[in-house]
């Protein structure tokens, strides 16, 4: 399993951010429409272990190019950023690995949509993330806290605390406090 080290920053628009990737010479690397759905036990074993279990699919928007991954992440380590250990493996067929999953007794607890567009910029990717009901985030995952700290300076984002709870946390303690049953949380809900 590799690292995964990020700092996510809730932010009200991305305009400001945009300018400051422009000016920094930020590499743009696509945009995406993305289907998280997340998996667990029935009796919530990952959550418990704070361990999590997705299958996402993207969508690049600008060819419609559908990928799937299946990712495992481990529980959240110490530090002043989001870090946990993850393991990936690309798959050619969503449904397929759905129903391998199930198969192996793990059920759907949620599905959302988020938008993402990427840039490279100092070692580090940066995304700028938007979620239904949540709002807009930009993650910026890289190599090492130094990293991600400079990154996070460039950007103007230095001041403001990061967020260390995923978007699968955020949005399960909406649906809890507001009493929302949705298992599927998309920008258009029919």
């Amino acid at each position: 399993m590799s690292l995964e080290i990020e700092a996510k920053i809730k932010v009200e628009c991305f305009d400001e951010v945009l300018h400051r990737l422009a000016g920094a010479g930020a590499v743009r690397i696509g945009a995406v429409l993305e289907t998280n759905s997340f998996f667990d036990t029935s009796a919530g074993t990952l959550v418990a272990a704070d361990k999590g279990l997705r299958l996402r699919r993207t969508r690049e928007l600008a060819t419609n190019e559908q990928h799937f991954i299946i990712t495992v992440k481990g529980p959240q380590q110490q530090g002043p950023f989001k870090s946990r250990e993850e393991a990936e493996v690309n798959v050619d067929n969503g449904d397929r690995a759905a129903n391998v999953l199930k198969a192996l007794g793990f059920v759907p607890t949620l599905t959302f949509e988020k938008r993402r567009e990427s840039f490279e910029l100092g070692g580090c990717k940066i995304e700028l993330d938007e979620l239904p009901i949540l709002g807009r985030f930009v993650e910026i995952e890289g190599p090492d806290e130094d990293a991600i700290a400079q990154v996070r300076e460039t950007l103007g984002l230095a001041d403001r605390p990061p967020i260390k709870t995923g978007y699968i946390g955020m949005l399960a303690k909406h649906l809890r406090d507001t009493g929302d049953p949705r298992m599927l949380i998309t920008f258009d809900p029919k």
